[in-house]
């Protein structure tokens, strides 16, 4: 019984002890669980219509419509509104049908133009997009500490630093709050966007009750003495403030809905209210047309038409500008968490808080901003800023017309746009940045080539695909199909080369020479070739093409890499090898390795025989050494005058030579004849032959008398660094000629075993 027991026991008391257990697990798991960030996500209104459209109506609403009106009159005011909103207009177009042909992510402009372009040219456009939106909040908050100061009283006498501490605390605040909560932050701009409509509302009611005449359309120029151009860039930077909300792209809850209807909901409006303002500034009575022109007038145009005036008007700049450096503080951390998150800035950086803020990101923002407060006169770099800022729209617009042009399956927006006018858009944003400033305009794109052409160099990996690739494809669709359109003639040929290897690593100095013969003219392709019955390695098909291209990436070679899969290896390299290639591109030479194992040797020179018979020329390649490293090297060509194999090794050597490493390489032509009057005529048919090919080779023939042929090869060429040896057609037996190669081969550096199956006309042609 006592027995019974126990065995009824311990069972009981397992499965308890495993149910504590497994009950302990779940707690510990929904504590971590617990600890995730949790981020509040937001609606269109308030987080895209909102942020866009008070970075709109903005500081220079404030202080530049009364000037605009002044001197350009009511009808080109109007022009100059009308063109400006065009170009946002068309800009949020492409942006809306970038966002809805993704699922969009954290980084707002960045986001969408990596995922469009690539990584490299997102980070481009991205590193200098976070500087800007980071002095951004410099300006702002430099502009918001001056409007108040303004109404402090001269004889409190405060000292002249003033201006840049007041600008310290400003920037301090906005970070500290964006820092804790983005909610708290844009619902803080409902009460701001309230003042500065109640401001607009003022503006009119205010012209209403006063005297009112004919609208003024009288152009002057009285302090804008460019002309036309230069209002119209003074003005623009009012319209660009719609990215404010792409920039929270991360923060919605549908990216995809929130983007378009937010992005275009506040350009229209902007641009409606932008009408509205200088049809009232151009009637009223109380401030005479060079009253508006007078460019310190500024704010008080405003104060001395609205109802209630500075009362209202103030509140509405100071709120209009914080909000502006609100939206800046926002969108500039994001970026840098979008950076970070692709691998373009530290990981740190991409770390979230409790309430799923960029924090780090964020205090590392403000530290920039509140760095260039210290900066002195920002006038002139807030210039060079706003050119920066606007190749933003030159690359959103670009990426949709790519998009749109390619015809990518993938690319199947909600919002259609034609690549015309996206591309419309991009050259209206570069006319703007040329009259902003040209010398900003030559920086700019010249910041943003530098840094492209830098995160080229570091050959980073993008986990999702681009229209770049889409480009290409469009590109090598056109080139095909002309080139399958064409006949192609001897001076066309070029190598298209198809190496077989089972590890690039183990092979590379055939990598290497098969690299020499096709870097500068023509094309490789590195095979690797898996059975059906090699269910490991079937299943990571695609990892090992990819890691092939890694090997090459480490060498500093390129290639074309596939893995493809045979039934066996011996028909398997036949069927790849006869069949590859596409229209013009038909392969036309095969490369192998020698093998070390007898049995392996024999099946390849099977595999040899039968290739012969599809046209494709054969090199079969063994190294002894890996090549010198010499500047001046040695080519011995060995020519026996049969099957054209001689001319084909002519033009390799020529191919070779053209690489940098090689310019100085000697070429020999060797051959063995039995009597005088064979090496006559052969002499002479080799000369004529590199004599049309104006190729410089130096010639030598061998009288055969009791030396055999190997002996005279290895004592001829011990030396050389490369040797070009005929392989015989129709090779009937084969341990016979396997024997033959590996008598060959000892004692020299490297040999390459020629057969021409594809080249029926001589080198000169080619060459000619």
């Amino acid at each position: 019984m006592l027995v019974h027991k126990s065995k009824r026991f311990f069972p009981l008391f397992n499965l308890y002890v495993r149910k504590i257990i497994r009950l302990y697990l779940s707690k510990q798991k929904s504590v971590k669980t617990e600890k995730k960030p949790t981020q509040q996500k937001f609606g269109t209104f308030l987080g895209v219509y909102t942020p866009s459209i008070l970075t709109i109506l903005g500081l220079i609403m404030y202080l530049r419509f009364g000037w605009v009106v002044g001197n350009v009159g009511l009808i080109k005011t109007i022009v100059i509104v009308l063109m400006a909103s065009s170009i946002t207009f068309i800009t949020g177009l492409s942006a809306s049908a970038i966002a809805t042909n993704i699922k969009v992510g954290v980084g707002g402009e960045y986001f969408l133009i990596s995922r469009s372009l690539g990584l490299e040219p997102g980070g481009a456009i991205g590193i200098p997009l976070y500087l800007c939106r980071t002095l951004s909040v410099t300006f702002y908050s430099y502009g918001l500490a001056e409007a108040i100061l303004v109404l402090i009283p001269k004889d409190w006498n405060l000292p002249s630093y003033s201006l840049q501490i007041g600008a310290a605390i400003i920037i301090l605040l906005v970070t500290v709050l964006s820092g804790k909560s983005a909610s708290l932050v844009l619902k803080t701009q409902i009460p701001i966007m309230i003042i500065v409509g109640l401001s607009i509302i003022a503006l009119i009611v205010g012209v209403s009750i006063n005297d009112v005449h004919t609208p003024i359309v009288e152009t002057t120029y009285a302090t804008a003495p460019k002309g036309f151009w230069y209002v119209f860039a003074v003005f623009f930077p009012a319209v660009t403030g719609f990215t404010a909300g792409v920039g929270m792209s991360g923060d919605l809850k549908d990216p995809q809905k929130s983007i378009p209807t937010g992005t275009m909901g506040a350009v229209v409006s902007g641009a409606l209210i932008y009408i509205i303002i200088p049809i009232a500034l151009s009637v009223t009575g109380i401030l005479t047309l060079q009253e508006m022109a007078d460019p310190k007038a500024g704010v008080t145009i405003w104060t001395r038409i609205a109802v209630f005036g500075p009362w209202i008007v103030y509140p509405a700049v100071w709120g209009a500008v914080l909000s502006s450096a609100f939206g800046s503080i926002l969108g500039g951390p994001r970026i840098l968490q979008a950076l970070s998150m692709d691998g373009l800035a530290p990981k740190f950086l991409s770390k979230l808080s409790k309430s799923g803020q960029p924090t780090v990101a964020t205090w590392i923002s403000g530290v920039i901003a509140l760095a260039a407060v210290f900066l002195g006169n920002l006038n002139t770099l807030a210039q060079y800023v706003s050119v920066l800022f606007l190749t933003l729209y030159v690359a959103i617009n670009l990426s949709a017309a790519i998009e749109k042009l390619i015809k990518e399956p993938s690319y199947r927006p909600r919002i259609n746009v034609p690549w015309y006018v996206s591309v419309s858009g991009a050259v209206a944003a570069m006319v703007v940045m040329w009259l902003i400033s040209p010398v900003a305009f030559l920086f700019a794109f010249g910041l943003e080539a530098v840094i492209l052409t830098y995160l080229f160099s570091k050959k980073m990996e993008q986990q999702w695909g681009d229209s770049a690739a889409g480009v290409w494809m469009r590109i090598s669709r056109f080139a095909l199909l002309k080139l399958n359109a064409r006949k192609i003639l001897s001076r066309n040929w070029r190598p298209i080369l198809l190496l077989f290897v089972r590890d690039i690593k183990s092979r590379i100095d055939i990598v290497r020479f098969a690299e020499l013969l096709g870097q500068r003219s023509g094309i490789l392709t590195i095979s690797k070739l898996i059975t059906i019955d090699d269910t490991e390695n079937l299943k990571k098909k695609h990892q090992l093409a990819f890691k092939m291209q890694q090997d090459l990436k480490e060498e500093g070679f390129q290639a074309l890499t596939e893995v493809n899969v045979v039934n066996d290896f011996k028909s398997g390299i036949y069927s790849v090898a006869s069949a590859h290639g596409i229209a013009g591109l038909k392969t036309n030479t095969i490369i192998f390795g020698w093998s070390q194992e007898e049995k392996n040797q024999i099946r390849e020179l099977e595999i040899i025989n039968q290739l012969s018979k599809s046209d494709k020329n054969i090199l079969l390649l063994h190294f002894n050494q890996p090549f010198s490293q010499k500047k001046e090297k040695r080519i011995d060509i060995w020519w026996r005058g049969e099957d054209t194999n001689g001319d084909l090794m002519v033009l390799f050597s020529y191919l070779i030579r053209l690489n940098r490493s090689w310019e100085k390489t000697k070429v020999n032509i060797f051959s063995v004849v039995q009597t005088d009057k064979e090496k006559e005529a052969l002499e002479k048919n080799i000369i004529e032959s590199v004599k049309e090919a104006r190729i410089d080779v130096k010639t030598q023939i061998f009288i055969q008398n009791k030396q055999s042929f190997i002996d005279i090869l290895h004592q001829t060429s011990k030396n050389a660094d490369l040797v070009f040896l005929g392989l015989a057609k129709n090779i009937t037996d084969y341990p016979k000629t396997t024997e033959s190669i590996n008598q060959m081969i000892k004692g020299l550096k490297v040999v390459a075993f020629v057969q021409n199956n594809g080249m029926n006309d001589g080198v000169s042609k080619i060459l000619n």
